[in-house]
């Protein structure tokens, strides 16, 4: 069991601790939006993604899949919660008007794939959240309270 002297200390270690977490989490939350019979998304509006994305990351250098960001949000600091929270702090959208080196894409499509890569997003923040949680109730904080 991980000891802390103070809350400061827990938040620094779940802060080094969070770029794992998503990495474990990733394909867990594709999965569970992507794959199967409730996937969220056809075949083809996923490889339509997936081709979006490999002509941003080429163009532009980052596609849609390695454009979300995370962070943690410190206690506190949302509805007086007792423990940190995982948000994400960047959301990838495809552009508005036009895709590189693509035709561009009809609103609906655009609408449902952005609204496919936020639930995506949300997905793994929920994931890293449910790891983060577990390391803290098992973390000791001479400070820490419930």
């Amino acid at each position: 069991m991980a000891e802390f002297k103070n809350e400061r200390e827990l938040l620094r270690e779940v802060r080094e601790r969070l770029d794992g977490w998503l990495y474990e989490v990733r394909e867990q939350a594709f999965a569970d939006l992507f794959c199967g019979p409730d996937a969220i998304l056809s075949d083809g509006e996923l490889r339509l993604l997936d081709r979006t994305d490999s002509t941003l990351s080429r163009e532009q250098g980052q596609g849609l899949w390695n454009g979300d960001e995370y962070g943690i949000v410190p206690t506190g600091t949302m509805d007086e919660e007792s423990v940190p929270h995982v948000v994400c702090t960047i959301h990838p959208q495809l552009p508005e008007y036009g895709y590189p080196g693509d035709e561009s894409i009809d609103d609906e499509t655009r609408e449902r794939l952005n609204d496919a890569l936020w639930d995506y997003c949300e997905r793994v923040a929920e994931l890293a959240q449910h790891e983060l949680e577990e390391f803290v109730w098992s973390a000791e904080v001479d400070t820490w309270s419930e």
